[in-house]
């Protein structure tokens, strides 16, 4: 998927029969790669949080705990914070801490604007979702509470409970990308508001933000992550349990990682450790993560998941794979990603070595209630810098169609002409990745839901 885990597939078979024998040899190796894998989606959330919040004051892309990022903009192109940015919405998202006390979310009247606001845990799984499709456009307050919480709460307010402290609503309203929807989408985002329990009602200030001057904020959290030593990556994830503990049916996992020195709410022991590094380095687990992909069904080129997403109950190596991709997939019932990275003859897709079409026959554009769209990325599923600014197709392009209804899109390095470029979407001179997105898809045939609508497969151009 990524550049280097790709590099890394090429020894991967050598490096899994290696692993296989250190496994045998040490159980505690076995069990330190499920902790790693198990963990990854929390290290991972933490580190995106840090790196979202770790400014004085609020700007587009950031702004300290517990107070509402508001993106004004689609994401710049230059902009590698979090992988897989969109060009149909602007964030609307907050990171809490629900360990001291809940937290009161509110959302205004949408009206019949499309927007969605998912709550993920700190594993990176939805555990409530507000938006059109799921809670219609009304205003509506929700009160988030941590583990274990109990208490009263005010009228006119829903509880929503949180499995973990760390919350993560990751918001998304739709806009045109037009000067005049910008502006009513910032007055709505306006509206948003995200307050401690005991402050509800009240006047409420944020309390000074405190910034980490250390940490890093230009180096993608995937790549951070990533670069951990084991033993920094289980120290690092010993902490965030002691605040987000595990589920009920990871008990078994629970009692396994013990073994090693792992347990909920305690440090890390480090003397329970196995001998970690050399042969059995992160990269063993990353390349499980990888091979997953290779195993998942791929429909015309693309792959997507049309159940499991969002919740993965105790499939920990598929949860890791999706946060590897990016943190905060939506459950399919309000949007499904699918993603390709081979053309028709297996190969992958280069900018520089061809041009390439999809075609939609007459009414087999993606069949949706939301929205769709098709945007380019590069491996490293970031936007790709191109001469006229263009990062996705949707439906609110108008698009030039073929005599018979039908419509071809053209992802290539060069314009296809002016007659054809209003249905160009940029390729860079190299590899890339092109992604689908469908928000709140049909559920009645056709349908992607149920396997009666198929994305049509991406094929080189014919001279």
């Amino acid at each position: 998927m990524k550049k280097k885990l790709l590099i890394l597939l090429v020894a991967a078979l050598a490096l899994v029969a290696i692993a296989v024998v250190y496994f045998r040899s040490d159980p505690r190796q076995q069990i330190a790669r499920e902790a790693y894998i198990y963990g990854y989606p929390l290290v991972t959330m933490d580190l995106t949080r840090r790196q979202e919040t770790n400014v004085r004051v609020p700007d587009d892309a950031h702004a300290p705990m517990g107070q509402i990022v508001k993106l004004r903009a689609y994401p710049a192109v230059d902009n590698h914070t979090a992988a897989a940015p969109n060009a149909d919405t602007l964030y609307t998202m907050v990171w809490l801490d629900v360990s001291a006390e809940p937290w009161v979310f509110s959302i205004p009247d949408m009206g019949d604007r499309f927007y969605i606001m998912p709550m993920l845990s700190g594993y990176n799984e939805v555990f409530f979702v507000a938006g059109t499709r799921a809670t219609g456009g009304k205003p509506q307050k929700y009160v988030v509470t941590g583990p274990g919480w109990s208490g009263a709460l005010p009228e006119g307010v829903k509880e929503v409970k949180s499995p973990t402290a760390l919350v993560w609503i990751l918001g998304r309203v739709y806009c045109t990308g037009t000067r005049e929807d910008y502006q009513a989408v910032h007055q709505l985002q306006d509206q948003f508001t995200a307050v401690p329990l005991s402050s509800y009602g009240k006047p409420y200030t944020p309390p000074p933000a405190v910034v980490d001057e250390k940490f890093d904020m230009k180096i993608a959290v995937r790549k951070q992550v990533n670069a951990m030593s084991l033993e920094e990556f289980f120290d690092y994830f010993a902490r965030l349990l002691k605040t987000n503990p595990p589920k009920p049916e990871d008990a078994p996992l629970a009692a396994r990682m013990a073994k090693i020195g792992i347990v909920p709410g305690q440090d890390l022991d480090r003397s329970k450790l196995p001998a970690l590094g050399g042969k059995l380095d992160p990269k063993i687990a990353l390349l499980e993560m990888v091979e997953v992909l290779k195993t998942t069904r791929v429909i015309n080129g693309w792959l997507y998941w049309t159940s499991d997403a969002g919740s993965y109950g105790t499939d920990y190596l598929q949860r890791a794979m999706v946060t590897l991709i990016g943190p905060g997939l939506n459950f399919p019932q309000d949007a499904v990603y699918p993603f390709s990275e081979k053309d028709e003859h297996g190969e992958k897709y280069d900018g520089a070595a061809h041009k390439y079409v999809i075609h939609f026959d007459k009414g087999g554009l993606p069949p949706v209630k939301g929205f769709w769209s098709l945007t380019m990325y590069d491996p490293e599923f970031f936007f790709v810098p191109n001469p006229i600014n263009r990062y996705n197709l949707s439906q609110r392009n108008t698009f030039v169609t073929n005599p018979d209804g039908s419509v071809d899109l053209y992802l290539q390095a060069e314009s296809p002409g002016p007659d054809k470029e209003a249905n160009w979407l940029p390729a860079p001179k190299g590899k890339f990745v092109p992604m689908l997105r469908l928000y709140w898809p049909q559920d009645t045939p056709p349908s992607i839901l149920d396997g009666s609508w198929k994305p049509p497969a991406l094929k080189i151009a014919q001279p």
